[in-house]
């Protein structure tokens, strides 16, 4: 995807997977990214490392360039770049309306579990409540 919203292009599917070993490991080196990365898809140390320089120029990691070995973080959260991906997806398919993006989630061949399900009415009664 490359939707660019706040500035941030949109993460491919690869580098989404490198934002999730950082928002996992937190800030890492490449070295450590690569390693965590081989483990998911087999790919080299150099792919790696091109991968978070072009994430860099897209500003999409923050680099500490300090130490020998440049260690790498996420420039957004997590919880952000869910965020935009969802309002994206709803503005795209469900034509902005994220109460049909809801429904057609909750209606898929995915069956929510029961901590899910109480997390959604519990977050539905705080909406009802404000």
């Amino acid at each position: 995807m490359d939707t660019e919203t706040g500035g941030v292009p949109q993460p491919t599917r690869t580098e989404l997977t490198i934002l999730n070993i950082l928002w996992d490991r937190g800030p890492s080196t490449v070295r450590e990214v690569h390693e965590s990365l081989n483990r998911i898809e087999k790919s080299g140390y150099t792919t790696a490392l091109k991968m978070l320089q072009v994430m860099h120029q897209k500003r999409q990691v923050v680099r500490d360039d300090s130490e020998r070995a440049h260690v790498y973080s996420a420039a957004i959260s997590k919880d952000e770049t869910q965020k935009l991906f969802l309002s994206d997806l709803a503005d795209r398919l469900f034509d902005g309306s994220t109460s049909r993006l809801v429904l057609q989630a909750l209606g898929s061949s995915q069956r929510a579990s029961s901590e899910e399900i109480e997390h959604i009415r519990q977050l539905l009664q705080r909406l009802e409540d404000d």
